[in-house]
């Protein structure tokens, strides 16, 4: 996924209520509703993980930011 306008959708879905951002709880019932288990500290600590501005919520913004950024996972391998 690299196109910005597949962000924007998938960010749409995402933001249940519309307002423009990603809460924890958004994300939460998001896994939640594809079948994963998930603590809401795990949900909270993603969105801190991909939030830069600190205001505890994800922008459209800010997480394209996130995806678009090289993995660099393999370089410590």
């Amino acid at each position: 996924m690299s196109d910005p306008n597949e962000f924007a959708a998938t960010f749409a879905i995402i933001d249940v209520d519309g307002d423009g951002l990603i809460s924890a709880t958004e994300l939460q019932q998001l896994m939640e509703t594809l079948g994963a288990d998930v603590r809401e500290e795990f949900a909270t600590h993603a969105i801190e993980v991909i939030d830069t501005d600190g205001d505890g919520l994800v922008s459209l913004a800010e997480l394209t930011t996130f995806l678009q950024r090289p993995d660099t996972s393999s370089e410590s391998e």
